[in-house]
């Protein structure tokens, strides 16, 4: 029997599966436990927040984590001999993104006996440094890991600044520019660059050759997926149609309608087949804009989001690449705690890793 022929899971069953996956990962996501079982997203938010009710589980956005003792002691291995540490974990953002990025640290703490506080801030510099502040002259606390800006002079700032902490710094999601020449910091970050070349890769591999990019002015992943994509496609020899980085998530709502019916013209007018999209959001937004003026997607125009949060929900389906958010999550608390349990004699960790290409109903031969 193939996994599409697999009959969906029912009642207790099911929320025994789901209790067996959180032992062995430590976190779930709703989307992929209702495709595993076959049933909808809202039956499983609903096994969830029964699994929740009973203790068992913390529900967080878009998934669960096993519930442990670290949301009032140190967890168990702790207290078995192991290592007992506090870190503080700062973020930019608690919605979009970010909350698949905890469910992994917050597994990996489980399960290394780390107590980790989490403080969401907002993509503003002085807002970071203010939680930062926060948590260090709190005390208690043995490491930080962030997520701050480190971009332009504020940006660069902060980095320099974190850098001269009296704890250690893991940076996730984040690094810094060799420019400024910081030896003590740490990050753990998706090769974003590496996707740029996987979606031009997996768009030549279809037979497009006029494409466009369009990124996320304000998002620190837009340089290095934008350089990524130009390398490709230079050695790929694309015809690169339209290049634009723009800030669709500060423009209102007439402004961002002019913006993307633009954006489609210019399409018609390059003969462009094929385009990336970061992030979901204005992937779906071109995706919408163009199947209102009664365009047949893919076959006007094939679609690659990055980010893969909410791609999966256009219509068609978007093929996206999805960073290992989780993943991501987890192996900056296993550099963290290298570090505490090493000292300053361990060289410094800098770590990446690959994302990953969902191919759906978005894109299509030419």
């Amino acid at each position: 029997m193939t996994d599409s022929e697999m009959p969906p899971v029912f009642g207790i069953a099911r929320r025994e599966r789901i209790m067996d996956q959180l032992r062995t990962a430590g976190a779930v996501r709703v989307a992929d436990l209702a495709r595993e079982f076959g049933v909808s997203e809202l039956t499983i938010r609903r096994d969830i927040g029964e699994l929740a009710d009973r203790g068992l589980v913390t529900r967080v956005h878009g998934g669960a984590t096993l519930r442990s003792r670290l949301d009032t002691t140190v967890a168990p291995r702790a207290s078995a001999g192991g290592p007992r540490y506090r870190v503080g974990m700062v973020v930019p953002s608690l919605s979009y993104y970010w909350p698949q990025v905890v469910i992994g640290a917050r597994a990996a703490a489980t399960e290394l006996g780390v107590q980790l506080v989490l403080r969401g801030a907002s993509y503003e510099p002085e807002d970071q440094r203010r939680q930062i502040s926060s948590l260090v002259e709190s005390g208690g606390f043995h490491g930080l890991i962030v997520a701050p800006e480190n971009q332009g002079p504020d940006g660069h700032a902060l980095l320099s600044w974190l850098e001269q902490l009296p704890v250690p710094v893991v940076l996730v999601e984040r690094r810094a520019p060799a420019s400024l020449a910081l030896t003590r910091l740490e990050w753990v970050t998706t090769d974003h660059v590496f996707g740029g070349h996987l979606a031009a890769s997996h768009l030549a591999s279809l037979g497009h050759r006029r494409v466009g990019i369009l990124t996320s002015a304000q998002s620190p992943t837009s340089w290095q997926l934008r350089r990524g994509w130009a390398q490709a496609v230079e050695e790929l020899g694309l015809q690169e149609t339209i290049d634009l980085n723009a800030s669709l998530d500060y423009m209102e709502g007439p402004e961002r309608a002019v913006f993307v019916e633009a954006l489609l013209d210019r399409v018609r007018e390059t003969g462009t087949s094929a385009m990336l999209i970061h992030s979901d959001p204005q992937a779906l937004l071109v995706q919408q804009n163009a199947l209102d003026r009664g365009w047949e997607l893919p076959d006007d125009l094939s679609i690659i989001a990055y980010d893969d949060e909410v791609a999966e929900s256009g219509a068609p389906p978007i093929t996206a690449l999805r960073p290992p958010k989780q993943h991501v999550g987890r192996r900056a608390v296993e550099v963290m705690l290298a570090r505490l349990t090493e000292g300053s004699a361990r060289p410094v960790e800098r770590v990446q890793v690959v994302p990953t290409l969902y191919a759906r109903e978005s894109t299509v031969a030419v």
